[in-house]
């Protein structure tokens, strides 16, 4: 974090520095787990076994890497910073209650055009991981994250589409019946669910519980110190809803349930919601005195 810096900024100061750094080192944390996909591909070509569990033994381990670098948004980002401020540069004008209509490009277009906002939903990482685990995500969700997809670099996206046509990694593993590379299979699975359940935990810090206290602000109408007074005075029309316009915990908290329906043994780690514990202590950082 401290040898980066952003080359734009737009408001939210430090809050907004550390969110898109704290994206970056995920994305960077990826960069192995996305390199050896490709063994893993080839393994199950050349009916490898061997190649194919050290290449998701490193893909776990990468996304490992990718959770830990996630879990760093709590130390570096305020959530009133991020809900009442940072969040609205995020939205677009697509799925946004604010914004039904779209967006007039004048010079470009007389009709208004729509366009969803920055969501996580568009990087090409977990739709990795998605194609090669073999976890289909159905109905709306489904739709939704496909769309998603012409946000990504073209190359991007044919890479995702690529993985999609190769062989079942899935029923390779099933047809080899190998305990090592069942397991190596289900701990990526296990680790995406845990990865998963961090996303959500930090979506109910920085925009569940402040959406809430919102509600609260409005109603009681109190004199609000300058944190708190952000909160309020974030859009209504945004609380129940992420940057990219999806109905933000629903949509998480299927995709998460849809994950761990492609594990293949039962794994206890990564299939509880997220830590009670933390989530009670976001509510408490930010209760009124």
């Amino acid at each position: 974090m401290e040898n980066l810096e952003l080359l734009l900024s737009l408001p939210g100061g430090q809050s907004l520095r550390g969110f898109f750094l704290v994206t970056l080192l995920v994305e960077l944390a990826a960069v192995p787990g996305l390199k050896a996909i490709i063994d893993v591909i080839n393994g199950v070509h050349y009916n490898d076994i061997e190649r194919v569990t050290k290449a998701l033994d490193v893909v776990c381990q990468s996304i490992d890497s990718m959770k830990q670098a996630l879990k760093r948004m709590h130390e570096y980002v305020d959530p009133s910073i991020f809900y009442g401020v940072i969040r609205i540069f995020l939205s677009g004008w697509k799925d946004n209650p604010s914004m039904a209509e779209g967006l007039v490009y004048e010079g470009v277009d007389d009709q208004p055009m729509e366009f969803s906002g920055g969501s996580a939903a568009q990087s090409s990482i977990l739709h990795c991981l998605d194609e090669l685990l073999g976890i289909q995500h159905e109905g709306n969700n489904g739709a939704f994250l496909k769309r998603m997809r012409d946000y990504m670099p073209p190359s991007h996206k044919q890479f995702i589409q690529e993985i999609s046509i190769c062989p079942s990694l899935r029923d390779f593993v099933l047809q080899q019946a190998d305990e090592r590379l069942t397991h190596a299979f289900d701990k990526c699975v296990a680790g995406l669910v845990e990865f998963r359940n961090c996303h959500i935990n930090i979506v109910t810090r920085f925009i569940t519980i402040p959406a809430s206290r919102a509600k609260q602000l409005r109603a009681n109408k109190q004199n609000l110190m300058e944190e708190l007074d952000t909160i309020s005075r974030a859009p209504t029309a945004l609380e129940e809803r992420g940057t990219g316009g999806s109905g933000i915990m629903t949509f998480l908290k299927t995709v998460r349930n849809e994950t761990k329906d492609s594990s293949i043994s039962v794994f206890t780690n990564g299939n509880q919601e997220p830590p009670m514990e933390e989530i009670e202590k976001s509510a408490s950082e930010l209760t009124i005195e």
